[in-house]
């Protein structure tokens, strides 16, 4: 694959490179069409972490992901409430990696961005950090929520139409969730 070098931006003379470029494409693909508030650019440069490629953060308007331990868990847990109470699923800020569809990335560049991310992306400007309620319960299964939660990230995948695809990926093995 050919690497792209930045396009220069005729406004303010800054430089644009073809991963912001698609950033900028899911990051109006998730505010305008999928309710994401809190959106966050990480290019590296203006982080206090180095990223290999730029990256989004965000909270959905609803969570996308539960573990299937915890699944298990928050239904045994919703059992023993009766009366059909249910657990709260508050959405949780995600990661999201946008790449190009003809992109092949490798397994080292993969790893290479799981090394630079921390579980729970840090929370947009004027944000402040998610509070956790590990003082409330002990329930089992908040082992799966917060900064205890695997690594994780939404891959972006975006078509030449700019249609934009989203696959969960995973830091390592994940047992599969049953339906």
């Amino acid at each position: 694959m050919e690497v792209l070098s930045p396009v220069q931006l005729p406004a303010n003379g800054a430089s644009i490179t073809p991963n912001r470029e698609l950033a900028d494409i899911v990051y109006n693909n998730l505010v305008n069409q999928q309710d994401w508030t809190q959106m966050r650019i990480h290019d590296g440069d203006d982080d206090s972490t180095k990223y290999p490629r730029t990256l989004l953060s965000g909270l959905p308007p609803r969570r996308l992901y539960i573990h299937p331990d915890e699944q298990i868990e928050v239904l045994r847990a919703e059992k023993q409430l009766g009366n059909g109470q249910r657990i709260a699923q508050p959405p949780e800020r995600e990661w999201i990696m946008p790449v190009h569809l003809v992109e092949t990335p490798t397994v080292s560049q993969l790893a290479a961005v799981f090394d630079s991310i921390t579980a729970i992306p840090p929370p947009a400007e004027g944000e402040c950090a998610a509070k956790t309620d590990d003082n409330s319960n002990d329930a089992q299964w908040r082992a799966w929520r917060g900064p205890r939660r695997g690594k994780r990230l939404l891959l972006a995948v975006v078509q030449d139409d700019s249609s934009v695809t989203y696959y969960f990926m995973h830091n390592g093995i994940v047992k599969p969730r049953q339906n």
